[in-house]
């Protein structure tokens, strides 16, 4: 939630990057597997994923659903795995 809030307000989201990608490896390293969710969008998702490694899992149905109101369920979801197709989870 405090990545997306951060890139909401228009300020530089690289700490939080940084500390997501941390935390990220740890939980790896202990054994956990890693997810993201809670504000996360076709704009802000590309950076997430360049930054933070291990994700099995995003949480993306609440901002699915509100932009297929908009664009069809068809195209937000074409939408959201044109984003995630490249992403490498150990990367």
């Amino acid at each position: 939630g405090a990545y997306a809030e951060k890139v909401l307000g228009g300020a530089d989201p690289a700490g939080e990057l940084e500390r997501l990608a941390r935390a990220a490896e740890q939980a790896r390293s202990l054994g956990l597997r890693v997810n993201a969710g809670h504000g996360l969008t076709v704009p802000n998702l590309p950076a997430l994923l360049a930054k933070v490694p291990h994700m099995e899992e995003l949480n993306i149905g609440h901002s699915l659903v509100g932009r297929a109101v908009f664009v069809g369920l068809e195209r937000a979801v074409r939408e959201f795995l044109e984003v995630m197709g490249s992403y490498r989870r150990g990367s």
